[in-house]
């Protein structure tokens, strides 16, 4: 009887253990900032979004949990910098930062668009120096060396906070040219709509290639891990669930 019990006592034993040694360690908790909204990539206040999925499911790939924190892209570079945060999302390389920069985990496909009726002649990213232009923030760092050498030579060119103001410039004929996400543009079209015109026919100039993303952490750890998550996300195929999500957003 006394044998019996022992064993009971035993098997409870192990029982109520396995599941506590089973557990994973506790995740690594990064603060990540991110953009203010901009659909399709970041819904802000529902906390999703194609870049925002892929970002938050690659490093949990690695052991690793997002903590988002959402502000305009000017004020996260200075927070990264100052070492308010571990990482920020919707860099590169060309930001010049002294920070590890991830592999690129997405593209944005930026335009310049700009009002059919006005007939402006853009062959070249040059030509955009003649005219007023609304950019998103950082953008004179993100696009490369030749945007760049515009906005120096732009007295006319501004940048913005929140990316639907640029739409609300274009179609109130307050810029000549806003320059953005071709997705971006489309989906803030359809929040405008009811203070202006947004079915007025623009020129799309196709002037950037495609622009490619990376991630920028403090530290060479926190870049690696993200990497290997990335390529573990991608192998899975979870990265293009994550795409397909948003197929049918505008594009």
């Amino acid at each position: 009887m006394v044998m019996k019990l022992g064993r009971l006592l035993g098997l409870f034993w192990v029982s109520w253990c396995l599941p506590a040694l089973a557990a994973p360690p506790h995740a690594v908790v990064l603060q990540i900032g991110f953009g203010t909204n901009k659909p399709p990539y970041v819904f802000e206040t529902e906390r999703r979004g194609l870049e925002f999925d892929i970002v938050v499911e690659a490093a949990r790939r690695a052991g690793m949990e997002v903590r988002p924190f959402f502000a305009p892209m000017e004020r996260l570079q200075g927070m990264l910098l100052q070492g308010r945060l571990d990482g920020i999302a919707t860099t590169n390389s060309y930001s010049r930062m002294k920070v590890y920069f991830s592999q690129p985990y997405l593209e944005y496909h930026n335009v310049a668009v700009a009002l059919a009726q006005r007939k402006l002649v853009i062959n070249d990213i040059s030509d955009l120096q003649r005219y007023s232009v609304s950019a998103f923030q950082r953008a004179r760092q993100l696009l490369g060396p030749q945007f760049e050498a515009m906005v120096a030579a732009n007295p006319r060119y501004r940048e913005e906070a929140e990316q639907k103001v640029r739409n609300l410039l274009l179609y109130s004929g307050r810029v000549d040219v806003i320059v953005g996400d071709w997705r971006i543009i489309r989906y803030f079209n359809q929040e405008i709509a009811r203070d202006l015109d947004a079915k007025q026919p623009v020129t799309v100039y196709r002037l950037f290639a495609a622009t490619p993303y990376q991630m920028a952490f403090r530290y060479q750890w926190q870049r690696d891990s993200f990497d290997r998550g990335l390529a573990l996300l991608r192998k899975s195929g979870g990265y293009r669930e994550i795409e397909a999500r948003y197929d049918n957003y505008p594009g």
